[in-house]
């Protein structure tokens, strides 16, 4: 339930707007609103935090905004959480008015969600569903170059899920449109929550079956095949994306150390 600051609430601080997060001293501020400036502000308890509750306080603080990547490396609880902020701040920023009838909403004070009193409409948030798939030939993978990331990085490919498609079929799909190539042995690993600005990445393993890598120049700027032991530049530790290529290295090393 939202809440207005007294000020000697205590916690961890997820101060977020227009997809930014405020992070004074480039860390997540922990402590009493007093000791932040919150007190007056509305605020949404949305966790918890080394036994300390974490608060939403939707708000720009102007100086210190920057965007939630900055977490990616902090223990991966607290960037869940820190990204679970700043989505519901810009699901409420986006959900001001009702789609349907143009009416001012207000938020439940029972769960999270937006309301509608004019039309009874209830909106809650939503999630982009997409997949991310490493991709395995012998003692190489598959690595690229993405046309939206600053810098050098490689990483694995990725896309989203589109309407009527299964996972399965969104992997096969997003692999041959972005690399021309076929794969099989498809696994599933895991999954993260990803602020960027609302997916839940979807995490696959997959050997390579056919075809000539040919790179789509409208997704990305490289593609190849790297070896194991002679990868470039990485994701950060703490994305699903360094994961998946850290457990296929693992798989890459045995082939070659095996002989297979």
């Amino acid at each position: 339930m939202e809440q207005t600051l007294k000020g000697d609430e205590a916690g961890w601080w997820v101060v977020s707007d227009a997809g930014q997060i405020w992070l004074p001293q480039g860390a997540l501020p922990n402590g009493t609103a007093t000791a932040w400036a919150l007190q007056g502000k509305t605020a949404r308890q949305i966790g918890e935090w080394q036994g300390k509750p974490v608060w939403l306080v939707c708000h720009n603080q102007n100086a210190d905004m920057t965007s939630v990547r900055q977490l990616i490396d902090q223990d991966a609880g607290l960037f869940q959480l820190a990204g679970r902020g700043v989505q519901l701040a810009e699901f409420y920023r986006s959900h001001r008015f009702c789609g349907y009838c143009g009416h001012e909403m207000v938020r439940s004070k029972t769960e999270l969600a937006c309301l509608c009193h004019h039309c009874k409409e209830r909106y809650y948030p939503q999630i982009a569903p997409c997949i991310i798939v490493a991709i395995r030939r012998g003692a190489e993978i598959l690595l690229a170059q993405h046309n939206r990331h600053r810098g050098n990085m490689y990483t694995v490919l990725a896309g989203f899920v589109e309407v009527g498609e299964t996972l399965e079929q969104t992997v096969a799909r997003e692999v041959m449109e972005e690399s021309q190539i076929q794969i099989k042995n498809l696994r599933y690993v895991s999954s993260q929550p990803w602020p960027f600005p609302h997916s839940l990445m979807m995490a696959f393993m997959a050997d390579y079956a056919s075809g000539e890598i040919r790179h789509d120049p409208k997704e990305l700027r490289d593609a190849g095949w790297f070896r194991y032991d002679q990868l470039p530049l990485l994701p950060p530790p703490g994305t699903v994306a360094r994961r998946l290529i850290e457990d296929t290295v693992v798989l890459c090393r045995a082939y070659h150390e095996n002989g297979d």
